[in-house]
């Protein structure tokens, strides 16, 4: 408390109401900004890019074009929100598999196979990866793809090797990039061929095919 030379502070009143007001905006403009992701990852990974508008993510989470234009500048700022929530969204659905024993080469395998579901499940993931394909017709810098997916798989390679427990002899990293193309192959054959209903077992042949033995 600031007190002046001249004068005796002036006590605070312990019966004042408290204003929760601004604390309850903040709650609502984060609903509001989930149930514009929500709609905009649906009809992205639905429709594609370059055939969505702001309206009709709008429509999509029925609301105004203004509410999702007070949230968001424009359609490039809501599809970079979209490929950022699906790396959030790929690392949860990872994580059960990241649970287990990290120099079992079946942990690499659970990976891929958790991956495989969320591409099917997630619309998050779903969206994320249709727009990684459309970045030609977004206008700004979308996050690098499968970066860190990739550097997490070779990290769990080189763990596997080091335990004498990887049978194939091609190294850690090289095989880590011919999973990650591979993986995200299957995934976009399945999703034209099938809408991804058969990409689990697409995956489940990529992993065998390399090596690696099934989860159990």
């Amino acid at each position: 408390m600031i007190k002046d030379s001249d004068s005796s502070p002036t006590p605070l009143s312990v019966n004042a109401p408290f204003d929760d007001t601004s604390h309850l905006k903040q709650e609502r403009a984060v609903r509001t900004r989930r149930a514009i992701l929500d709609a905009a990852a649906e009809v992205f990974a639905d429709r594609g890019y370059p055939n969505v508008t702001i309206k009709d993510i709008a429509d999509s989470a029925s609301m105004t074009k203004g509410a999702v234009y007070f949230h968001f500048s424009n359609k490039e700022a809501i599809a970079v929100a979209v490929v950022e929530e699906l790396y959030r969204r790929l690392n949860h659905a990872i994580a059960p598999a990241l649970a287990g024993e990290r120099t079992s080469p079946a942990t690499v395998a659970d990976v891929l196979l958790h991956t495989a579901r969320g591409f099917r499940d997630d619309p998050y993931i779903e969206a994320g990866a249709r727009l990684q394909i459309e970045r030609p017709h977004i206008k700004v810098e979308l996050p690098v793809p499968y970066i860190e997916y990739e550097g997490l798989l070779a990290e769990l390679l080189e763990e596997c090797r080091a335990a004498g427990n990887l049978a194939v002899s091609i190294a850690p990293g090289a095989l880590a990039r011919v999973l990650v193309a591979a993986l995200f192959g299957a995934q976009h054959i399945s999703w034209v061929q099938s809408e991804r209903a058969d990409v689990v077992e697409r995956v489940e042949e990529l992993v065998q095919a390399v090596g690696l033995p099934l989860p159990s």
